[in-house]
């Protein structure tokens, strides 16, 4: 798999933009009347205050507490980057707290305490306390960060976690369980050699020992070698408890052998040689990031049998702590435990290996571009598996509810299961899809129009995060000056620069056009600017001729004027069948609009093509298509010459016997709202709709417009569908990143 580039103008503009920072806070009440006001603040507030101080237990009913975690660092020990102080860290927690609320739906709060005194620290969060249901703690240096997490848990109410520590032992944990299950071995018996002392290290240890792990078949190496009964030099208490008996003194000597190896280390601390001393089927779990201590191919080149995981999404089998803690914490919330303690832990493990061992929905397998299988390279599920959400939290709340963490046990664990399933935006998974998918197809994506920056940026931003190889339409000492000027000149030597006077094509491409346009009032004088002259055409011609596998454009200009070029070369009109849809991306739901893109004023026969042509979309997307007809009319009444159509075009799809569902003509709460659709039990529509048909292309630009000024929704497209080909077309406004979207898209063949 090709490694994703971000380079350092690319990380600083994603803080940047559209505001800086990651997150924002949102009013979940009502705020416009005096009324609203008066019983959000004063006096309303003073009768929930009230209750809480007499029954503490209230705030979890009243406030947000129960579903608030805090993500709390002094920035002691920063991803690999040291200590950057508690400023330094801050983007840091910044996207803790945005994983929590992506993955499990757990608002975050992100706090940097500027000090390095344990005591300052803990009575800082000590005090906190109240606010939050639960406490994260992040990139704190060992050993302070046993004694704070340590003096918390006793000093708290609430669950307090170091993910370093524990988010790693979890994980590892997971994929211990099925790699021993696959080489037929028990923890009780194998020997485990651990590099790398540190917080993770003792954390995965000190896991596997509550697990069934013997103290003595378990050994643990720090940079100055083995920790052995004894030794003196460079110990302390937390790595004193795993002292063993040996006379071996370096990592070499233990790992003959050896049944497991974990590496929290450093990169290189394996060699082959290492590897090869291991016994039957050795476990490798080489978790040093950014580098593994030795990589899979390494591994694998002197051992066919090992079972190797990394820390490394390029590699199968990553130890990614997102498969725990948002889970660890969602469960933990839900029972309002007073603490995550090893139970809750081992089941959240025991959780991932069982979920591994299952077959794999679908959608996982589409998005990652292959068969994901239980075996040496699928130990651990994938971080974007949509069962994660309402397998793992259930387990940890069990296990809180059997070892008494529970201030307010589930009664029915089937309901709670049901409502986790529900409360994840379906459309983050969705979108995850797409880039996947994209990224295994590796297409060759033709940029039209690069002489624009903004095109620039995103054909660079494409190439770079390894989705396939950007060929820019344009002149390269001008892409070369765009570049420079903004900061990407580096950039330049990576991009493949094409125009008409650098290809061998171009009298091919004239040949061709010709065929096409000389009964349609072009002449050779007409063919040669076009082909020679015009980008879109151009790049239209390139495409055509199998020399790109998908196209971007109009970023330039105006969507009608391109599609007139595009159409030159492909059959991209009306009569044909082409549809543009577009995505609206709005708190949590996706719905498709069409069409808004190709015709002006359609008849019932083409709204019946328009709905086909989007319910291929959505599929595309993982979406079972559901279409209504929309008008201000609902199933006749009332009654317009202008509606009829609508009313219509339901008949020719019944006539069709089309494989989705869809009805109409209905108005656009009915379509949307179940409560609405309720009043009309004889609509065949199994929930809300997500495509909506309407009556012309102003509407449907009147509708897409509208909702992104006033309602702050996302808009994908137009999506231009049914041209055999894989063009998408830009709005003239678009920025880098939303031209990037679409050339995803373009590689995925939507459409």
């Amino acid at each position: 798999m090709t490694k994703n580039r971000i380079t350092r103008e690319e990380a600083r503009a994603f803080h940047l933009e559209p505001t800086p920072g990651k997150w924002e806070v949102n009013a979940t009440v009502p705020m416009t009347t005096q009324r609203d006001l008066s019983l959000a603040y004063s006096p309303g507030v003073a009768v929930p205050c009230e209750d809480i101080a007499a029954n503490p237990e209230l705030a979890y009913d009243y406030t947000n507490k129960g579903n608030l975690v805090a993500v709390i660092s002094n920035g002691t020990a920063v991803l690999g980057l040291g200590n950057l102080g508690a400023l330094g860290s801050k983007p840091v927690m910044e996207g803790k707290a945005v994983l929590f609320k992506r993955f499990a739906d757990v608002n975050s709060i992100d706090i940097e305490l500027d000090t390095e005194d344990v005591d300052a620290f803990c009575n800082a969060v000590r005090l906190m306390g109240p606010t939050f249901g639960g406490i994260n703690l992040e990139d704190i240096k060992a050993p302070e960060c046993f004694i704070i997490e340590q003096r918390l848990k006793e000093e708290m109410d609430i669950p307090v976690f170091h993910d370093d520590q524990h988010g790693t032992a979890v994980i590892c944990a997971a994929g211990l369980i099925n790699a021993l299950h696959i080489s037929g071995k028990k923890i009780e018996d194998v020997k485990i050699v651990l590099n790398g002392a540190g917080a993770a290290g003792i954390a995965c240890i000190e896991l596997l020992k509550r697990m069934g792990a013997r103290h003595e078949n378990c050994i643990v190496c720090d940079t100055k070698g083995v920790i052995y009964q004894g030794r003196t030099d460079g110990m302390n208490q937390w790595k004193s408890a795993h002292a063993v008996t040996t006379e071996a003194r370096t990592l070499e000597e233990v790992m003959v052998g050896a049944d497991v190896f974990l590496g929290v280390s450093v990169k290189g601390a394996v060699t082959p040689d290492m590897v090869a001393s291991m016994g039957d089927n050795p476990v490798i779990f080489a978790m040093a990031n950014p580098d593994p201590e030795i990589t899979p191919e390494e591994a694998h080149e002197v051992r066919q049998d090992a079972i190797v995981a990394t820390g490394r999404s390029d590699y199968p089998n990553q130890v990614n702590n997102v498969l725990g803690f948002p889970y660890l914490f969602r469960g933990a919330l839900d029972i309002h435990a007073r603490a995550i303690n090893d139970e809750m832990k081992i089941a959240c493990a025991e959780a991932l290996a069982e979920l591994a061992r299952e077959d794999v929905p679908d959608e996982v397998a589409i998005a990652y571009g292959r068969k994901l299988t239980f075996g040496r390279d699928y130990i651990i599920p994938t971080p974007f598996d949509p069962r994660l959400i309402h397998r793992i939290p259930p387990a940890v709340a069990r296990a809180g509810m059997n070892t008494g963490a529970a201030r307010r046990p589930i009664i029915d664990m089937d309901a709670y299961e049901l409502g986790l399933k529900s409360r994840m935006d379906p459309t983050a998974s969705i979108l995850r899809g797409i880039n996947l998918r994209a990224r295994n197809a590796q297409a060759r994506m033709i940029f039209a129009e690069g002489d624009d920056i903004r095109v620039l940026r995103a054909a660079v931003m494409y190439q770079r995060q390894g989705l396939g190889k950007a060929l820019v339409v344009g002149r390269e000492s001008d892409v070369k000056e765009k570049l420079e000027a903004a900061g990407l000149g580096d950039a330049v030597r990576e991009l493949e620069v094409v125009n008409a006077a650098n290809t061998r094509h171009l009298e091919t491409y004239k040949e061709f056009l010709y065929e096409r346009l000389q009964r349609k009032g072009h002449d050779r004088h007409d063919i040669n600017r076009l082909a020679g002259r015009d980008r879109h055409v151009f790049s239209a011609l390139m495409l055509a001729h199998g020399h790109g596998d998908g196209m971007i454009t109009g970023a330039t200009r105006k969507s009608a004027h391109v599609m007139e070029l595009i159409n030159h070369v492909f059959d991209a009109d009306a009569d044909h069948g082409a549809a543009g849809i577009t995505a609206l991306l709005h708190k949590g739901r996706i719905v498709l609009i069409a069409d808004t893109l190709v015709h002006e004023w359609p008849d019932q026969e083409d709204l019946a093509n328009i709905a086909c042509r989007a319910a291929d979309v959505a599929r595309h997307l993982g979406l079972e298509p559901r279409v209504a007809f929309v008008s201000f009319s609902t199933f006749g009444y009332p009654r317009s010459e202008r509606a009829e159509k609508m009313h219509l075009a339901p008949q020719v799809l019944e006539r069709r016997g089309v494989d989705f569902e869809f009805e109409g003509e209905m108005t656009v709460d009915v379509a949307l709202n179940p409560k609405a659709q309720a009043s009309f039990p004889f609509q065949r529509l199994s929930g809300p709709a997500n495509i909506l048909v309407v009556p012309a292309r102003h509407s449907a630009s009147i509708s897409v417009k509208l909702m992104q000024e006033m309602a702050g929704a996302t808009v994908i497209g137009p999506i231009l569908s049914g041209i055999g080909a894989s063009i998408q077309i830009c709005s003239s406004n678009a920025t880098a990143t939303d031209i990037l979207n679409m050339a995803v898209l373009a590689s995925c063949k939507v459409g």
